[in-house]
């Protein structure tokens, strides 16, 4: 492609994956992905001290980029499960995602994103119906203010095991939301792709209404090898699945559906952290390249 990539979509960085809290302060992580012009948007999650909060908001706020803001971690390192079959753990993971939005709000985002919570095949159809009720619940809440809730799809039998994916139960839930909220989506991720068993084409194709936010990354799906599951390695790493050709790839089928906006970009975030004693800015160098490159040999 002769154009930049930047006319078509706002690049992101998840941070706290590029920066893992040990090797990078919160605030200096901040500061130096706000000061790489590379990035158009960023996401954060919950920030539990106020002062710090407010300081990230004035960094962010001198930055004129997106800002997003994802509650996953809110939900993983709790154990919260918005679809969960018993309604007091249900309420709990609701009232921590109105809190998420409340939090998204002070910081700039218009929005959030989550993941739904385990899968589990003998109550899948109450847990669908539990997940409906705190999406619904969610969005009606966001909905006042103005902002947007987007569903992560993962995978079901890998490592997240989550209730939301593979794509064709994804699509389902989608219209059952946008049935009753239009501030609802889907976010969908490169490196979940092969967690699901799926291609770029068919999770796009399948869920091509619904896509409201993009991820790209890297994932190990062969049994027994170092980083298997949904850990997020770099491009390149050893038994991968995602490398420069698949990124074209997933560049080549956003185009064919019509993604490429350049009067409304999607946010495409890389979700690739270092592994081990990887070096973290390495790392997101590694992400630049790989994301240049595939741009590069995308046909016009």
């Amino acid at each position: 492609m002769k154009e930049s990539i930047h006319k078509y979509f706002q690049i992101g960085t998840i941070q706290w994956m590029s920066h893992p809290p040990n090797q990078y302060e919160l605030l200096d992580s901040i500061k130096t992905i706000a000061s790489d012009d590379f990035f158009d948007a960023i996401e954060i999650t919950q920030i539990k001290e106020d002062g710090q909060r407010e300081k990230v908001k004035k960094l962010l706020e001198q930055s004129h980029m997106k800002i997003c803001y994802g509650a996953q971690p809110r939900l993983l390192s709790t154990g919260l499960n918005p679809n969960d079959l018993e309604e007091d753990g249900r309420l709990k993971a609701e009232a921590a995602l109105i809190e998420a939005v409340d939090e998204a709000e002070y910081l700039g985002a218009r929005g959030i994103a989550f993941l739904s919570g385990k899968w589990d095949e003998k109550g899948r159809k109450q847990a669908y119906s539990q997940l409906l009720k705190t999406t619904r619940a969610v969005c009606e809440y966001a909905a006042k203010k103005n902002m947007q809730v987007n569903l992560e799809v993962f995978d079901y039998d890998m490592d997240k095991a989550a209730l939301i994916g593979p794509a064709p139960y994804a699509a389902r839930f989608a219209a059952d939301m946008r049935m009753v909220c239009n501030n609802f989506g889907l976010l969908v991720d490169l490196s979940h792709f092969p967690t699901t068993y799926e291609t770029s084409k068919f999770v796009i194709q399948t869920l091509r209404p619904y896509i409201t936010h993009l991820h790209l990354g890297n994932a190990v799906v062969k049994p027994g090898a170092e980083a298997y599951g949904d850990m997020h390695p770099r491009f390149g790493f050893s038994d991968s699945a995602n490398d420069t050709m698949e990124l074209v790839d997933f560049f080549r089928v956003l185009k064919e559906e019509g993604f490429f906006n350049a009067e409304k970009p999607y946010v495409l975030s890389m979700e690739v952290k270092p592994w081990g004693e990887e070096d973290a800015d390495i790392i997101l160098a590694n992400t630049k390249r790989v994301i240049n490159r595939a741009w590069a040999l995308l046909p016009d």
